[in-house]
């Protein structure tokens, strides 16, 4: 029998209440995205897609339908079993990075490590190696403020995959880059995921970075539609 999807969503519904009126997100969404795929997700401001990355990732819950990720159904589990989920299954990038600043490179990195009790010597010389390979090795005592906005982003994708997620949602990861450097972290995320198998969600507004990615997603009218890159 072939794997199941790492993401399965099936029937999903999401409204939410604006003064008097309820206004839908999704109504009657199905997605399958396997284990080990890069998947790109593009769609104009407000069609929701961030509201499907916080309903993966189990911060906000479905208002009906089945949304199971890493075989975990998440309406399933109560407030702290999603927290911990996210800990250890999930790794997070953003556009705003969401690094610590009073925590150096070094301990910004090692934080989800030590999190999850993983904060082993081989985890964390796994740690300092991914660092070297996204050109911040000699940043180690740096705080977040002394980098430039692709060392923080480059920092945030080694902080997202210490600790080897299953799944890394990247939520407009370039979106404060500029076009070199866009293209740059890029590459870095086409690379470093997959050197663990890890499986990519990423919502951008740039067709020209989705484009590299396994399968590009059109999210429109709460559904979403396969486009060719």
């Amino acid at each position: 029998m072939p794997a199941s999807p790492l993401i399965q969503i099936r029937q999903l519904r999401k409204a939410y209440r604006e003064g008097d009126e309820i206004r839908w997100i999704f109504e009657k969404l199905d997605l399958d995205i396997q284990c080990g795929e890069f998947v790109a997700l593009v769609g104009r401001s407000g069609s929701g897609k961030s509201t499907l990355l916080n309903l993966v990732s189990g911060i906000d819950l479905p208002d009906a339908g089945l949304l199971r990720v890493d075989g975990h159904v998440l309406i399933a589990l109560n407030e702290t079993e999603r927290t911990r989920f996210r800990r250890s299954r999930l790794g997070f990038v953003f556009q705003f990075f969401n690094l610590i600043p009073t925590l150096t490179v070094a301990e910004n990195v090692l934080l989800p490590l030590e999190l999850n009790g993983l904060k082993t010597p081989a985890n964390c010389q796994r740690a300092f190696d991914l660092l070297e390979q996204v050109g911040l090795s000699d940043r180690l005592k740096s705080f977040p403020e002394r980098l430039s906005g692709g060392e923080q982003q480059r920092l945030a994708i080694v902080r997202a995959l210490v600790h080897r997620p299953s799944l890394l949602l990247a939520d407009e990861p370039t979106g404060n880059l500029d076009a070199e450097t866009s293209a740059h972290v890029m590459e870095i995320l086409l690379a470093l995921p997959r050197q663990a198998n890890t499986t990519v969600l990423m919502v951008t507004h740039s067709r020209e970075l989705a484009s590299q990615a396994d399968r590009l997603l059109a999210l429109q009218s709460g559904q979403v539609q396969e486009i060719s890159p």
